[in-house]
């Protein structure tokens, strides 16, 4: 069966309720988890991100440090390689952390060149 590789941005924040020993068995199980998957060839890892951050456009660029909204935030990434956007999402469903509010959103890497004449992310919408 064919496979594809899929982003995967760990987004928003743990829940204001668990403790810290909570939340660090959560990422004590999500480590023992990826590495499994990498292990069997189903995921490869990704990176923690800081939480500094630049912003550019073409008005220029900006530096901060100061955090979007809670459901904005993106704290790290990595990669599943499944053979449908289903199957990735089962297995980001399976995430130890998610039990204590981080949510994953789990998108297609399009293996091809952009072109203005194809529909995507960046079209606006008419």
């Amino acid at each position: 069966m064919e496979t594809q590789e899929y982003l995967v941005l760990s987004r928003g924040q743990w829940d204001s309720t668990a403790s810290k020993e909570e939340i660090e068995t959560a990422i004590t199980k999500f480590y023992d988890w990826i590495n499994d998957h990498v292990a069997h060839g189903r995921m490869k890892h990704g990176s923690r991100l800081t939480t500094e951050r630049a912003v550019a456009s073409k008005t220029g660029y900006v530096i901060d440090s100061a955090f979007a909204e809670g459901k904005e935030i993106i704290g790290g990434y990595w990669f599943i390689i499944a053979s449908s956007l289903k199957q990735a999402a089962e297995y980001g469903a399976q995430n130890p952390c998610a039990a204590l509010g981080l949510s994953y959103e789990i998108r297609p890497l399009e293996g091809v060149r952009a072109s203005a004449y194809d529909i995507t992310n960046e079209t606006p919408q008419s």
